[in-house]
């Protein structure tokens, strides 16, 4: 492992019932010595959980004493609806938002902007910094876009929405380091910072569920990562592979230059803990008791 730890942040989703509401809590206590830079809570596809993501960030500010960014997406609102939902984060004292266009709703064919909404994360994003002083994370993908044209159509509509007013990206999830590498290149070559984009990382909790949302999402699987958990799954070593798969990229990442990493939890938090903690990033902070 990397001699130097990174910085950590870590990307939480909303409960939708009483015991995903145990879960998240049971994550942020697992996860919160670890001293992240921020924890993030997601939207459904669709913008389906709009409410419960407003909750879960207003119940984590207020009692995990964690800087929390909110999600917030462009789908089926209206640019006042969704600027309202921003200003009541604001009220709240939440001034971190990550900013998407959003996946469309399930079944749909295809991102349709409301006649009255945001048509893109660009204009979400300028809309945003007239409206509060707010600090402003965005997506980039290393792998190219199943909407764009190609790779280099993802480092052009990255670099408009850094100038639009974002501060950071976070990248959809990679499986291999030279991913994050060529893409980070292919920034600093645009004009980019790379300092500003942290890589996404996914610890793999579940190969088959993992290997679908990577097809979705146009992340490319490298055979030889198939391989190894389709052996290790009848082996029933999947655990243990997926913690050393998940160590030696960010590993690998570190040694690239790498300072900050951004792990995509999925409200399981014991992966993330160990990989963490390989890397040397270690309990440094109680939470704080729930108001």
């Amino acid at each position: 492992m990397s001699a130097t730890a990174p910085a950590v942040s870590f990307e939480f989703f909303p409960p939708q019932n009483l015991e995903g509401s145990f879960r998240l809590w049971d994550t942020v206590q697992t996860l919160a010595p670890l001293d992240p830079r921020f924890v993030s809570v997601t939207y459904g596809a669709g913008g389906t959980t709009r409410d419960l993501t407003r909750d879960a960030v207003a119940t984590l500010h207020k009692s995990s004493g964690l800087n929390v960014a909110a999600h917030l997406t462009c789908v089926d609102a209206t640019r006042e609806e969704t600027l309202g939902i921003a200003r009541g984060f604001a009220e709240a004292g939440v001034r971190d938002i990550v900013a998407l266009r959003g996946d469309p709703p399930k079944g749909s064919n295809g991102f349709e902007p409301h006649p009255q909404g945001f048509a893109s994360s660009i204009e979400l994003i300028s809309a945003l910094k007239e409206v509060g002083d707010f600090n402003i994370r965005v997506g980039a993908y290393p792998d190219t876009h199943p909407e764009a044209a190609n790779a280099q159509a993802d480092v052009d509509w990255l670099k408009a929405k850094l100038d639009a007013g974002a501060t950071e990206a976070l990248t959809q999830f990679f499986f291999e380091a030279d991913t994050f590498f060529r893409f980070r290149d292919a920034c600093d070559k645009a004009g980019i910072d790379p300092s500003l984009i942290t890589p996404g990382i996914l610890p793999i909790e579940s190969w088959k569920g993992t290997r679908n949302f990577a097809r979705r999402c146009g992340a490319t699987i490298p055979q030889w990562v198939d391989d190894a958990f389709e052996k290790a799954l009848r082996d029933n070593r999947q655990d243990l592979l997926a913690t050393a798969i998940c160590a030696e990229l960010c590993s690998d990442l570190i040694d690239g230059g790498v300072d900050k990493l951004h792990f995509y939890t999925m409200n399981r938090p014991e992966l993330t803990r160990d990989v963490c903690h390989a890397l040397g990033v270690t309990p440094k902070t109680q939470l704080q008791n729930v108001a």
